[in-house]
């Protein structure tokens, strides 16, 4: 069986909880039982590389030899165009709903602007990003999730709605243990 791993496996602390209590001892564990599986793990390199962002050299290391690192074939993946079409047409959603929030920021006349910032931040950040295909490396691990026919793992909401909308089977990072048993 084919999988391809996304960093909310080791990075989410609902994911991470049955591995390990932070993201390097979650690698770890994460390791040594693929050691004793056989299991293909994936994981695009610009994934990989983002999660050097929370773990340490010494679990990179083991990760690095136990998984393989592979790019999708951008060019040779088809999509179909009405994904394409809901995509923008929530991302034009999500500008008007963000446009609305500033707009509300700036009428606000309270003084305490540091707390009037943080609570704008909290809600452009729901309204931009949660529950959509934000990054290129989420990008990716759906297209090499599609093109290998393998079972993404994931936590995110937004790689979890694209990967269905295009077909992709998929497992929520928290019940991959269970896999791994």
């Amino acid at each position: 069986m084919k999988y391809v791993i996304d960093t909310s496996l080791f990075v989410n602390p609902v994911a991470r909880k049955h591995f390990g209590k932070n993201p390097s001892s979650a690698v770890k564990a994460f390791v040594k039982k693929l050691e004793k599986l056989d299991m293909e793990v994936y994981m695009p390199p610009s994934v990989f590389n983002e999660l050097n962002n929370f773990v340490d050299a010494k679990a990179m290391d083991a990760l690095d030899i136990a998984i393989k690192k592979r790019s999708p074939n951008t060019y040779g993946i088809y999509l179909p165009a009405a994904v394409l079409y809901d995509f923008i047409d929530d991302i034009r959603a999500r500008m008007n709903k963000g446009m609305r929030l500033a707009e509300e920021f700036a009428r606000d006349n309270r003084p305490d602007n540091d707390e009037k910032l943080r609570k704008l931040r909290e809600k452009y950040r729901s309204a931009m990003r949660a529950g959509i295909l934000d990054s290129v490396e989420d990008f990716e691990l759906v297209l090499l999730a599609k093109e290998l026919d393998a079972t993404l793992i994931s936590s995110d909401e937004g790689v979890i709605k694209f990967a269905d909308q295009v077909g992709v089977e998929w497992l929520g990072a928290d019940k991959f243990h269970h896999m791994m048993k």
